[in-house]
């Protein structure tokens, strides 16, 4: 390590601090949006990629390995190297596989363009860690909740854009569009934010790298398109037990190099440990609304309780509650500031049960499916801005991205988790239309209440995370103030 936060953070300028912010914050909603820009292509993409609808799928999977296993190694080649020069070789490789994406037209490329995108998810953890290096403690917290809420505006933006654009031009502008705001993101980044003087010692943990991409790739497969194979299939099973046996060998031998990939004895921590759990269940709880209420809206009137509305009208009424985490980002910031950040989580936990305990009552009507979503999203934006918070008061600050990243991909396998297990919810609940099989009510009734369940998981396992009272940077402003 080279320097302190406080030799560089106290003395920007409001007003570089501010560009700072406002940059690092685009790029992580570009890199939301261009996770969802794809969605409303899932049903064409078989015709469109000449090839089946279980390989099409692929175009998805693709996308979220590559982010899950991105964010950790892209946070430690922050910390070891720079983390603003990881960012901009995050975001190349973003354009470069937006720029393949775009002139092809077959499975194969298609599917490593994706993956290339999906390794620019890292983006959002090292803008987080960026923050802690760069602005004064009193600015920090509402930062930090502003760039942890662009994960969901850039979904809430992303899908009614994406949706539009495949009804009314070619469906490559979807990525000669991501391919032009990821090249303006490295503009930026490259002319306003400065680079970390913070540097972690040793070196890349290449065997670590590779041990941690086999073991969450066996793992997240399995999560991911065990629906398809068959949850007893043989294929499913000797990935998890793949996975089992690699992740345990990888742990064994991250505790014995000297510069690990991710430091277990940090994560260990139980304040770490319990946070990155907590993360899990939120990821879960964040993605529940995800998948039952696109199908609520879209669903033919028939089905008894569908609002039959087009995939751009359903991205319209789900807009709302990621402008929701937005706008809650300072109140989330200012939770932690106050009370500290297991507060604020345990809040979001909270408002994300009541969320979805209103959800089953709030299915009758377009505004109502509103109402509901938003008061979720509200939720995760108080949870989501309270996680990195509680890991960097944990962490020395020369791990911060490292640590950040691992937290992200505690959510990532949440997300993946919830779409398997609701995944099997919708598919065994069901009511017959004609020739088609749809969820039944009663089936999207349970998958709330799952979520929900989730939700009051988490809020019991943050509950046990040491308190350590109020930020930093409250007892900075208190200071402050009093001077």
């Amino acid at each position: 390590m080279t320097a302190s936060p406080s030799a560089t953070g106290p003395e920007a300028p409001a007003k570089r601090s501010g560009m700072v912010v406002a940059v690092l914050a685009f790029c992580g909603i570009v890199v939301a949006l261009m996770q969802t820009l794809v969605v409303p292509l899932i049903p064409d993409l078989p015709r469109l990629l000449g090839t089946s609808a279980s390989d099409a799928s692929w175009v998805i999977t693709a996308t979220l390995l590559a982010a899950a296993v991105c964010n950790p190694v892209s946070g430690r080649l922050g910390d070891l190297y720079g983390k603003r020069r990881v960012m901009l070789a995050s975001l190349l490789l973003m354009v470069v596989g937006s720029v393949v994406c775009a002139v092809s037209s077959g499975l194969v490329p298609v599917v490593a363009g994706r993956v290339l995108q999906g390794c620019a998810i890292g983006v959002i953890p090292l803008g987080i860690s960026i923050m802690r290096d760069e602005l004064p403690p009193e600015r920090l917290g509402s930062a930090m909740a502003l760039m942890s809420a662009t994960l969901g505006v850039g979904g809430a933006i992303g899908l009614p854009l994406a949706a539009f654009v495949a009804e009314h031009a070619n469906w490559k502008t979807l990525f000669w569009m991501s391919a032009g705001l990821g090249a303006l993101n490295m503009l930026l980044v490259l002319l306003l934010v400065p680079e970390s003087p913070l540097r972690a010692g040793g070196r890349f943990d290449v065997p670590g790298a590779i041990g941690l991409t086999a073991g969450l790739s066996c793992l997240l497969l399995a999560i991911s398109k065990g629906g398809d194979w068959g949850w007893g299939s043989g294929v499913t099973l000797g990935l998890f037990a793949a996975a089992a046996v690699i992740l345990t060998g990888w742990a064994l031998m991250e505790l014995r190099v000297r510069d690990p990939l991710v430091d277990l004895r940090t994560t260990a921590r139980r304040q770490v440990l319990l946070t990155n759990l907590a993360s899990v269940l939120m990821g879960f709880a964040m993605f529940g609304m995800s998948l039952v209420l696109p199908t609520l809206l879209q669903s033919p009137r028939a089905s008894g309780y569908g609002l039959e509305l087009t995939l751009f009208q359903a991205g319209l009424c789900l807009a709302p509650g990621g402008l929701m985490m937005m706008l809650l980002s300072p109140l989330s910031a200012g939770v932690s500031r106050r009370w500290g950040p297991k507060i604020a989580l345990m809040l979001g936990a909270l408002v994300i049960t009541g969320g979805y305990a209103a959800a089953l009552g709030l299915m009758g009507s377009a505004w109502e499916v509103v109402l509901a979503s938003s008061v979720i999203a509200a939720g995760v934006g108080l949870a989501y801005s309270a996680m990195p918070a509680l890991i960097m008061t944990a962490v020395p600050a020369s791990e911060t991205a490292a640590a950040n990243g691992l937290n992200a991909l505690m959510r990532s396998i949440g997300t993946s988790t919830a779409s398997a297990v609701i995944s099997v919810v919708l598919a065994h609940m069901t009511v017959s239309l004609g020739t088609f099989t749809l969820p039944s009510l009663r089936g999207l009734q349970v998958a709330l209440i799952v979520a929900a369940g989730a939700g009051i998981l988490g809020l019991l396992i943050t509950g046990f995370i040491p308190g350590r009272g109020r930020s930093a940077a409250g007892r900075r402003q208190d200071r402050l103030a009093r001077i």
